[in-house]
């Protein structure tokens, strides 16, 4: 059966490559996003946590307003208003079937934003999702669209860009002549060598190991001699410098060749979200998980469907035999061509394993293939069949009510559940309980906790700490470029400062004399934000009314009165 597996994995993963690599992209079509120097903090199908990166990220300077422009003709397709995520994005369907996506929007040109508006104030929400038809936004190629921000959670000022195709999958938007300055060749950091099955040793070792190497007069990368036997595999860390900019962003493509016969590449052409996931298999997980390093794998797991893969004999495993020698070459290059080669030398040779893998052995065996349910001191955890890609034995603990479920370093396919006993809380006390996950730094944060009467569950892919906490402090809210009673005629905007130490803020509210008000929420700087433009108000005194609430239902009111001439 598993020989079986394997040979539709192959013909699957040839289909795929072999449709991708067919595929035409017009250059000439699409124009540059923004008209300032192409500089890059992010390239596509970039490593990024749990997902592969699926546009280019675009410098802008540390600065926030360029104008954005739409890249061919077309028509406003989809519109999504959000603080976490991509921020205010804009999506812009052409007439030649691609979709332009631009995102982490500071605002938007002057004819999408009253489109916005009405509709957010239409449904009373900051957060929407529209879809204009295709005769209501209609675009020029070159006309303004946007400007460049930094919303959308946490992050830094630039412009996350994509192209996607017809079937809604990110397409490398250099394939269509939207280029930047490269002629730096891809860094290789580390080598990893893995022996793949009980038998196999890699320098005496059935664990994995890490390979030194040193550089060659002509700028290639040579490995120490490997001792090895069985089946194993290579993985190594690289990254790509750009022009004019010092990120590490990642490559464009990975090859393996064992005594010339290329056995492993992948490319970073295009994926659809629904394997994006997969990309912690090709990932040495736990080692991202233990040392924050990723390693790309020259091999192709047996549960990985991702379709970035071409020409892969045998999953890229290498078989060694004793007695022969392989001359393995790992090539990692960028989107311009420029390479780096890391020549892997290999005797095989049947030593005796001396460092051999171990497992703790508990209780609590996962089998991958089916549906996994443990109790322990009021705690229940439960995977669906297909929640984990191997079996293992899982280290699960209770004590004073904290869950400890193994060490985060297992990737997850599936969310699992996690059940919490609350019985002996009074119906008070259930008001004010969540479940609350803690980070590597032991800080906690809220996880949706949906609520029966004697058990609190939450879904999740990770595990790691979680325990039962109590929030009865109300959210905190302030003025914050104004004062109660002030005169705000040469005002442009009123900002609120608004926090909360433990579960969260989940909802807020502003009014004006009555009236629903479009408050901006930004997470980064923890602050609300309403601008005056947005109605015209009559008269001249008014009452600023905001409500806000955290995860767990506490609440708290500002109210404060403000002068504005017209």
């Amino acid at each position: 059966m598993n020989n079986l597996n394997n040979f539709i994995l192959s013909i699957f993963l040839l289909i795929l490559t072999s449709a991708f690599s067919q595929q035409n992209y017009p250059k000439d079509y699409f124009q540059n996003p923004l008209d300032i120097p192409m500089y890059l903090s992010g390239t596509f199908a970039e490593l990024r946590s749990n997902h592969f990166h699926s546009g280019l990220d675009i410098k802008t300077q540390q600065k926030e307003g360029f104008k954005v422009f739409s890249i061919a003709d077309g028509y406003v397709s989809r519109i999504k208003v959000s603080h976490w995520g991509y921020g205010k994005a804009l999506y812009v369907t052409h007439p030649n079937g691609y979709t332009s996506v631009y995102a982490h929007l500071k605002k938007y040109s002057d004819k999408i934003e009253a489109y916005i508006k009405k509709h957010q104030y239409e449904k009373e929400s900051f957060e929407i999702q529209l879809f204009p038809n295709n005769t209501e936004l209609q675009l020029k190629k070159g006309e303004v669209i946007a400007y460049t921000g930094s919303t959308g959670g946490y992050v830094g000022p630039h412009l996350h860009f994509e192209i996607r195709d017809s079937a809604a999958r990110p397409v490398n938007p250099m394939h269509f002549g939207i280029t930047v300055e490269d002629d730096k060749s891809p860094s290789i950091n580390v080598l990893m060598a893995y022996p793949l099955d009980d038998f196999s040793h890699v320098n005496q070792s059935n664990i994995p190991l890490q390979i030194n190497f040193k550089q060659l007069p002509n700028g290639n990368l040579k490995a120490n001699k490997i001792s090895a036997s069985g089946t194993i595999g290579l993985g190594i860390n690289a990254f790509d410098r750009l022009n004019g900019a010092l990120n590490k962003n990642g490559i464009y493509s990975l090859e393996m060749s064992v005594n010339g016969e290329k056995t492993f590449s992948l490319y970073a052409d295009r994926f659809s979200f629904s394997e994006t996931k997969y990309i912690n298999l090709l990932i040495d997980y736990q080692r991202y998980a233990n040392i924050n390093q990723r390693i790309q794998r020259c091999y192709v797991d047996s549960n990985n469907p991702l379709s970035i893969y071409r020409d892969v004999v045998n999953h890229g495993y290498i078989s060694v035999q004793d007695g022969m020698t392989y001359n393995v070459e790992i090539t990692a290059k960028d989107f311009k061509g420029n390479e780096k080669k890391l020549i892997v030398p290999i005797q095989g040779k049947n030593d005796s394993i001396t460092i051999k893998k171990t497992e703790k052995i508990t209780p609590y065996y996962i089998s991958s293939k089916e549906f996994n349910k443990f109790t322990k001191e009021g705690v229940t955890i439960a995977f669906p069949k297909n929640t984990f890609y191997r079996d293992f034995y899982l280290d699960f603990d209770v004590k004073e009510g904290i869950a400890q479920i193994h060490e985060p370093n297992e990737a997850l396919d599936n969310n699992y559940t996690l059940t919490f006993d609350v019985s002996k809380y009074s119906d008070e006390e259930k008001k004010k309980l969540f479940i609350a996950g803690f980070n590597s730094k032991g800080n906690p944060s809220y996880k949706t906790t949906h609520k029966k009467t004697s058990t609190f569950y939450t879904n999740t892919k990770s595990l790691g700490t979680y325990t039962l906490l109590s929030d009865n402090e109300k959210p905190s809210i302030r003025t914050s470029n104004f004062k109660d009673e002030q005169w705000v005629t040469n005002y442009k905007r009123l900002i609120l400062k608004v926090s909360d130490n433990l579960s969260g803020l989940k909802t807020y509210r502003g009014e004006i004399d009555g009236e629903w008000i479009l408050l901006e929420y930004n997470p980064k700087y923890g602050t609300l934000t309403y601008d005056f433009s947005d109605k015209k108000l009559s008269g001249t005194k008014h009452n600023l009314r905001v409500i806000v609430e955290d995860s767990v239902g506490n609440t708290n009111i500002l109210e404060t009165t403000f002068y504005r001439k017209q």
